[in-house]
């Protein structure tokens, strides 16, 4: 049981009809240059009717993504409550030419930057499963991920990452979204809640979480090199977890990257949910890279 939404632009009313709705998103930006001229009216006709908001930014992912995030901060008078999203996809001219490597780098530099500016509001990304599946590399998507399908049922975007709205569909030129969260009112407390929590340390990685499957290699993103983070001695906690009725123990093929290359290989033995590993992190190195040869393990890392 959950509640629904839609996402609104410039080819949506500036009042759409809000009957059963409990959240809107709604594009502000594109770029550098374009502004949703309708996205005042549709904001404040969904605040009225007692919607929750979030405003999302479509990249163009060749400019400076510092540049972009700034650009579509300046739009908005923000307010505790208000969800903030990346819509990360790039088919179009603007995006299609621009290597994977640069449009996930783009990722982790807008979410971040956003964040940094905005540490008392919950900022998330979208993605379709092409982009989760195909481009993203690290699993990072912020405070929330709002994931998008086509022909699949309301919640349930086929997905084991942690999401929070999935959006499922479309009908007469509207995104119709779904959140598994169980009430208008639950939805508004847990955005809320952010503006009573410290500010996070942006560098700080969130825990990852996920299934491995043999030969598998997910890529992490670690501490960026030269932040505050850089002054401590750093150390991985690697943690399997059973997700098969049989215990299972898997070999796990650490290897460090420096920006330039692969170093530090290592394997280490992980019972799933009997134990942890930690690997020791020498400075400046920016990713992780995970190996198993063991089926139904799931895995979850953190730095400090």
């Amino acid at each position: 049981m959950g509640i629904y939404g839609q996402d609104w632009a410039s080819y949506q009313s500036a009042t759409p009809d809000t009957s059963g709705l409990s959240f809107a998103f709604v594009k502000v930006t594109e770029g550098l240059s374009y502004i949703n001229p309708r996205w005042v009216s549709q904001r404040d006709h969904a605040k009225v009717n007692g919607l929750v908001w979030g405003a999302y930014h479509y990249p163009h992912m060749g400019n400076n993504a510092q540049a972009e995030a700034d650009y579509f901060l300046a739009q908005v008078n923000w307010r505790p409550g208000d969800l903030v999203v990346l819509d990360w996809e790039g088919y179009d001219a603007a995006n299609s030419h621009v290597p994977k490597s640069t449009q996930r780098a783009y990722k982790e530099v807008w979410l971040k930057n956003v964040k940094s500016r905005l540490p008392y509001n919950p900022v998330g990304m979208y993605a379709n499963l092409d982009y989760w599946w195909n481009v993203d590399q690290d699993g990072f998507y912020g405070d929330f991920l709002w994931i998008a399908t086509a022909g699949r049922a309301a919640g349930n975007p086929g997905i084991q990452a942690h999401w929070l709205f999935h959006q499922y569909g479309e009908s007469n030129g509207l995104d119709l979204d779904y959140c598994h969260l169980r009430s208008t009112a639950e939805l508004r407390a847990w955005a809320l809640s952010f503006q009573h929590s410290p500010p996070q340390e942006t560098d700080m990685p969130q825990w990852i979480t996920g299934r491995v499957e043999p030969g598998a290699q997910p890529t992490v993103v670690l501490l960026p090199h030269g932040t505050a983070w850089d002054t401590y001695n750093r150390r991985l906690h690697l943690g399997m977890d059973q997700i098969t009725d049989t215990p299972v123990t898997g070999s796990v093929r650490v290897a460090l990257h420096n920006g330039t290359l692969w170093h530090g290989i290592e394997t280490v033995r992980v019972g799933a949910g009997a134990g942890t590993v930690d690997v020791d992190i020498t400075g400046g190195d920016l990713k992780l890279s995970l190996q198993t040869d063991t089926a139904g393990v799931a895995y979850a890392i953190e730095t400090w």
